[in-house]
C-alpha cells in the first residue's frame, strides 16, 4: 500500500498496487516488453496445468474425513477420463453407476459435496481449511456423508443429494482458472436439488482462496445461505446476502 500513497509513483504503478489485473504494461516498439510476455506465458502455462491435473482423491478424502471426524465417500462421474471430462461436460454433471450403487437414501438436511470442476489445484489447496471453518458453524445440522467425486462438475450435486435425500447441498468446485488466479474455489448452495435444477436457482461464492475471499468470510457467507435456504426454502435469483448479517467473519 505504501505505493499507492507514494506522491512520486506513477498512475499505472499505483493501480498495480490494487489488482493482480494486468495493467500499464510496458512496450518495446509494437511489443511486449520481454518480462511481460514471459509473465503472461507462466500465466496461462498454470491456468492449462490447472485445467488438466488430475485430483489426488485419496489424499483429499483422507484430509476430509479427519477433519469432518466420520466418513467421506469417494465417487467418480460418468467422464471415465479427464480428457472425456473436458470434451462431455453432460458426463461430467452425472454419475456412474457404481457412484450411484454406494449412495444410500436417509433424511439429511445437508449434502457437501467437493468435486475437482475445473481446477483440481483450488480443490487441493482450499477445500479441507474451508471445511474446518464451515463444520463448526453447522452445528445441529444433520449432515449427510461428505462426498468426493472426481471428474465432476456443479449440477453432480444435485443427483447426489437427490439419492441422499437431502433437502440442500453445497458443492465445493474448483473453478475455471484464469490468468491471475489457477486455483480459485467456488462453492453453490441449492435447495431442493435434484437433476434439472439450472443455475438460477443456485446462490454461488467464488474466488475462495489466500489472494481473494478468506476461508472464515466464505464459511460465514454460506452459513448465511444455508440458514436463509432453509428458513424461505429457496435458492438462487430470490434469496440475497445481507451484508450486515455477513460481518463476523
Amino acid at each position: 500500500m505504501s505505493e499507492i500513497l507514494e506522491p512520486g509513483a506513477s498512475l499505472y504503478s499505483r493501480l498495480r498496487a490494487l489488482t493482480p489485473a494486468r495493467v500499464g504494461l510496458g512496450r518495446t516498439g509494437a511489443s511486449l516488453e520481454t518480462r511481460d510476455l514471459l509473465d503472461f506465458r507462466r500465466a496461462h502455462a498454470q491456468a492449462r496445468d490447472a485445467v488438466h491435473a488430475s485430483l489426488d482423491a485419496g489424499a483429499l478424502a483422507a484430509s476430509v474425513a479427519e477433519i469432518a471426524g466420520g466418513p467421506v465417500l469417494r465417487l467418480h462421474s460418468a467422464a471415465a477420463d479427464r480428457a472425456t471430462y473436458l470434451q462431455r461436460p453432460d458426463l461430467g454433471r452425472k454419475l456412474d453407476e457404481t457412484s450411484r450403487a454406494a449412495l444410500h437414501p436417509g433424511e439429511w438436511e445437508l449434502a457437501l459435496v467437493v468435486a475437482d470442476g475445473l481446477s483440481s489445484l483450488a480443490v487441493e489447496r482450499h477445500a479441507a481449511p474451508l471445511l474446518q471453518e464451515l463444520l463448526p458453524r453447522l452445528e445441529g445440522w444433520t449432515l449427510a456423508p461428505i462426498t468426493v467425486v472426481e471428474q465432476g462438475r456443479v449440477a453432480i450435486a444435485d443427483e447426489i443429494a437427490s439419492i441422499l435425500r437431502a433437502r440442500i447441498s453445497v458443492i465445493l468446485i474448483g473453478e475455471r482458472p484464469g490468468l491471475s488466479s489457477p486455483d480459485s474455489l467456488g462453492a453453490y448452495i441449492t435447495w431442493a436439488p435434484r437433476p434439472g435444477r439450472t443455475d438460477a436457482e443456485r446462490n454461488c461464492i467464488s474466488n475462495i482462496r489466500a489472494e481473494g475471499l478468506s476461508y472464515a468470510q466464505a464459511a460465514a457467507q454460506l452459513r448465511f445461505y444455508l440458514t436463509e435456504a432453509r428458513r424461505r426454502q429457496l435458492t438462487g435469483i430470490a434469496l440475497k446476502e445481507d451484508s450486515h448479517q455477513l460481518k463476523e467473519g
